[in-house]
């Protein structure tokens, strides 16, 4: 896999940052271990989607700041499973891994 650093960090901008893959590790695990407790649940999470955004900080070191996720569930605001699926996605273990100064912003939008 190839990465670069980005255009403001003396980068090309050519591929993925090495940040970049740690906001898309938390967004796709967090996904994946809720679609697990759907799974066993009996719950069709269908389109669900996953958006994050990475902020970094404005002065040295250089390092995330807050990562923003948001999901997007076809699914009703009253679901009576809705707070096991959260659960399960704030269980996820990028998650649980990444260092308590970095804020992570997590947001359920239940469409359904």
């Amino acid at each position: 896999m190839r990465t670069d650093a980005p255009l403001d960090n003396e980068g090309r901008g050519e591929s993925f940052s090495p940040t970049d893959l740690a906001a898309t590790s938390l967004g796709t695990c967090m996904l994946t271990i809720m679609g697990i407790a759907a799974r066993r649940h009996g719950i069709d999470l269908g389109k669900t989607t996953v958006k994050v955004r990475k902020e970094m900080t404005p002065q040295p070191p250089r390092r995330i700041a807050k990562l923003t996720v948001v999901f997007t569930i076809p699914l009703p605001v009253d679901h009576p499973r809705r707070a096991l699926l959260e659960s399960a996605a704030r269980s996820c273990p990028v998650h649980l891994s990444l260092h308590p100064e970095v804020v992570q912003d997590t947001r359920f939008e239940w469409v359904g």
